[in-house]
């Protein structure tokens, strides 16, 4: 019987908190009622919020860097 993927296990514990220690995180404050405006513009990107951020971040970067901002 396959197991259910809601279903705490330890040995999933460890996975997640192995998986957790490769990535950094950071939290982001916004003004009250434009997180729904991001999470929607996410959604009509096919992207989780998180995804869709970073590729938000990602692109400024690089746009300020062609335009020789540093």
């Amino acid at each position: 019987m396959p197991e259910n993927k809601g279903t705490y296990t330890e040995k999933r514990a460890e996975s997640i908190k192995k998986h957790m220690a490769k990535l950094d995180s950071f939290k982001v404050y916004m003004p009250k009622g434009q997180k729904e405006r991001y999470k929607t513009a996410a959604e009509n990107a096919g992207e989780s919020l998180n995804a869709f951020a970073i590729r938000a971040m990602d692109y400024l970067i690089e746009v300020e860097q062609l335009n020789g901002k540093k």
